[in-house]
């Protein structure tokens, strides 16, 4: 059973930059690809990023792509998401979430078997 955990989350202004990390344990970490995703009142789970076992296989949702990156430590067990440029629009709680599979990874939140409780992300002036 895989354990996920989020940090780093907290209130900034529109411009400035967040740095989210998910550590995992309880199970071979470097076996599961890993996902981003938010969700903000009211509105469905959105899909921000995800990375593969092995760290080259990455995909962003187009809202955030240019601006966010992801990035994983197996030897930490911890998978990052750089934001930058932050967004009012990008306020919401932020999850990682855990998929046992291969080098690639989907933004669809039915592929993934694993999630942390979640950090929140306030974008405000």
């Amino acid at each position: 059973q895989l354990q996920l955990v989020e940090s780093g989350g907290g209130l900034v202004q529109p411009g400035e930059s967040l740095r989210l990390s998910c550590v995992a344990s309880g199970s071979t970490f470097d076996s599961y690809a890993i996902g981003w995703f938010r969700q903000a009142p009211g509105k469905e789970r959105e899909g921000v990023s995800c990375v593969g076992k092995g760290g080259t296989s990455t995909v962003f949702a187009d809202s955030v792509k240019g601006r966010f990156s992801v990035s994983r430590d197996n030897a930490k067990n911890t998978v990052y998401l750089q934001m930058n440029s932050l967004k009012p629009e990008d306020t919401a709680v932020y999850l990682c979430a855990a998929t046992l599979g291969g080098d690639y990874c989907s933004n669809y939140a039915l592929e993934y078997a694993y999630w942390g409780r979640g950090t929140q992300v306030t974008v405000s002036s």
